[in-house]
């Protein structure tokens, strides 16, 4: 019986379990091992009261994976300290440190960060895969329609092609599949990443680095010199870089970038709150991807359900054909930890600026008359796409209203 076992049934029966230095590198390997075997992206340590909890983030989210006594709390973290290299004495002031862990010759790299709370110290640890596998462009879950406006503005020899969304939507990886569509050995391709999440052969790929005042917009103005065919920016976090980048667009350079807005067409918005020329972001930006991650209902104990009347208005609505289709019901088995999901897939809503939207914004047109213009033009808004998903039994309907909503 694993140790973490051994611990939790002990807890379970009330008595309080003798800690000793050898079983918390022990406890907090297997919890790595657990972690990385569920496939989950992120691992909360968190201070509640009289106990300290221990939450995975698996596909988007939060369960709870073990609960300690309090007791356990200053040992685990500072184990957690020492391995990722900070202050064991240091308790007022937040943390950032990182690690690596292998299981199963996979590498893992852990992103620590270490917040001072009410109950003591909350430790967050991201979960990288060190080589991660690139995911086809073909794989991503796009509408055939959708895929062929994306592969066609892949074929232009300069312009800018942008991935929107929140944080942790899969914009990066969205970006990578595109870039891998390309001949690193025939064109000449540079990334600025923070950090480098996937290592393409033959592509040439650079850390930014803060601390050293290395930044998205200084590494831009040197890549610009390095005489490139195709850009990734990691992210465009400010007017500098943005204007850097629309500038690289404009003179030859195909550059792919990420933006944290919410629509496609927020985002015209956004890069003119940035200080942009609306003429400049016409002739620029030729596509805009915006997405979401939703879970995938799990294949093995998923349930086939009649479209209840109740969501039948959504597809009525959306103009998708409902009568003869079926739904999908998340139940729960053991290949999905009785989630009902297994990994995720991406909903997408890709803008694609034609000769008459550029003339648009260039003409100062509000964003819900680009939109409406947009969708008359063909361009599947990310409700409808959820709602594809839904009937075709990629997602719930539960599922495709939480994210959309």
């Amino acid at each position: 019986m694993a140790i973490l076992d051994v611990i939790k049934n002990e807890i379970a029966g009330k008595s309080t379990p003798n800690l000793s230095e050898d079983q918390i590198p022990k406890i907090l390997d297997e919890i790595f091992t657990a972690a990385i075997g569920k496939h989950a992206s992120d691992i909360h340590f968190k201070p509640i009261e009289d106990k300290f909890a221990v939450y995975f983030r698996i596909d988007g989210q939060m369960i709870k994976h073990a609960e300690f006594e309090a007791s356990f709390q200053h040992p685990l973290v500072a184990r957690i300290k020492i391995i990722s290299g900070l202050k064991i004495d240091e308790h007022r002031l937040p943390q950032d440190g990182k690690s690596s862990f292998t299981i199963a010759q996979t590498d893992v790299d852990l992103r620590v960060s270490i917040l001072p709370t009410s109950y003591g110290e909350k430790v967050v640890i991201r979960l990288l895969e060190k080589n991660p596998k690139l995911v086809k462009l073909s794989d991503l879950g796009m509408l055939p329609n959708v895929l062929l406006k994306v592969r066609k503005s892949l074929n232009k020899s300069y312009g800018m092609i942008l991935a929107v969304g929140p944080t942790g939507s899969g914009k990066s990886t969205s970006l990578f599949s595109m870039i891998s569509t390309f001949d690193a050995t025939a064109s000449n391709i540079s990334t600025l990443e923070d950090p480098i999440e996937y290592k393409i052969p033959n592509v040439t790929q650079s850390q930014i680095n803060t601390e050293i005042g290395f930044d998205f917009s200084d590494g831009l103005r040197t890549l610009v010199r390095q005489d490139p065919d195709i850009i990734m920016v990691g992210e465009i976090r400010d007017q500098k870089t943005a204007s850097l980048a629309v500038e690289s667009a404009l003179t030859g350079h195909l550059v792919f970038s990420t933006l944290h807005t919410n629509t496609a067409v927020g985002t015209i918005q956004r890069l003119l709150n940035m200080g942009i020329d609306r003429f400049l972001i016409a002739a620029a930006v030729k596509v805009i991807i915006s997405q979401r991650l939703a879970r995938k209902v799990c294949n093995y104990c998923r349930k086939k359900i009649s479209v209840p009347k109740k969501y039948q208005i959504l597809f009525r609505e959306a103009g998708i054909q409902f009568e003869n289709a079926f739904l999908y019901q998340a139940t729960g088995c053991e290949h999905c930890n009785q989630t009902g999901y297994r990994g995720r897939i991406a909903l997408f809503e890709v803008l694609e600026v034609s000769p008459n939207l550029e003339e648009m914004i260039i003409q100062n047109a509000s964003s819900a008359a680009i939109q409406k213009a947009a969708i008359e033009e063909g361009m599947v808004e990310l409700r409808q796409d959820a709602l594809f998903k839904a009937i075709t039994g990629d997602i719930t309907i539960e599922e495709a209203l939480r994210v959309i909503n």
